[in-house]
């Protein structure tokens, strides 16, 4: 019968004479409340120094080892590297576990180069699987499957920093569409162009698609006001963020290219 957030509360309650007060019981042991306690007083109330914080970390660490860096950063309100330093330096950092739960609630490998090579076996057997299947499949996120995959095109290992000999197998490079220098360096005229296209300001799919590009294309001179507009004490959680946000379009990329792909094999096929 611990209170593990709201105790102020709790006490203007007494303080007003009030004999019982609405509450939700939390169904959990110790170091689950004690991980609900920090997560809940990190997101209101006076906020936590950052020795608070970094004690919080380190507590988490050693009562859940498997949740990831980022994961316990978003409970404790630390960046991901200071949580990995943390881990180092922690008394049990030879004993971490080789797989790790993410905050989607995904179990990932601690070691990249396992992943990766998850993932080439994946791209092997199946080839027509998207970007979210293969990360699903392999346990890595979709950026990590798309970097996979542009190195297997490039008849490269997936393996960072090796190169193997191409074969007959291998994917063959498609080559890139030519445009314009001015759309290469001006989204705005892109966007441009795609407001004027019919097939997407008459569909509502379509005005949506055009309202978040609209969202996103913007110039160097506005991220650099953007940039500055972070405090320091949010550029770890802007960082994650703006990472998530990139992997999401780059997965939109691929999945548009891989059917622009099957198109055009299905027109050339007849």
């Amino acid at each position: 019968m611990r209170v593990i957030d709201g105790v102020h509360r709790v006490l203007a309650a007494k303080a007003r004479g009030q004999l019982s007060i609405e509450a939700e019981f939390f169904d959990g042991g110790q170091a689950d409340a004690f991980l609900r306690a920090v997560e809940a007083n990190v997101s209101h109330g006076l906020p936590l120094s950052q020795e608070d914080r970094r004690a919080a970390a380190d507590r988490i660490l050693r009562s859940h080892p498997h949740l990831s860096d980022r994961a316990i950063g978003r409970v404790a309100g630390l960046g991901t590297k200071a949580v990995a330093a943390l881990r180092r330096n922690s008394a049990g950092a030879s004993l971490q576990p080789e797989m790790r739960l993410g905050r989607d609630g995904r179990v990932r490998p601690v070691s990249g180069e396992a992943g990766r090579q998850r993932v080439a076996e994946i791209i092997a057997q199946l080839p027509q699987a998207s970007l979210r299947e293969v990360a699903r499949l392999a346990g890595v996120s979709p950026a990590t499957v798309s970097a996979v995959r542009r190195r297997l095109v490039a008849g490269e290992s997936p393996q960072a920093g090796r190169t193997v000999a191409a074969t007959a197998t291998s994917p063959v490079r498609r080559q890139p569409v030519r445009r314009t220098p001015q759309e290469c360096s001006d989204p705005a005229a892109v966007l441009e162009k795609l407001v004027r296209d019919p097939s997407l300001r008459h569909k509502a799919e379509g005005r949506q698609l055009l309202r978040l590009l609209r969202q996103n294309a913007i110039g160097t001179e506005e991220w650099s006001e953007l940039t500055a507009a972070v405090p320091a004490h949010c550029g770890e959680l802007v960082v994650d963020l703006a990472r998530q946000c990139a992997e999401i379009w780059l997965e939109f990329a691929q999945e548009v290219d891989a059917r622009m792909r099957t198109t055009e094999r299905l027109a050339a096929n007849g």
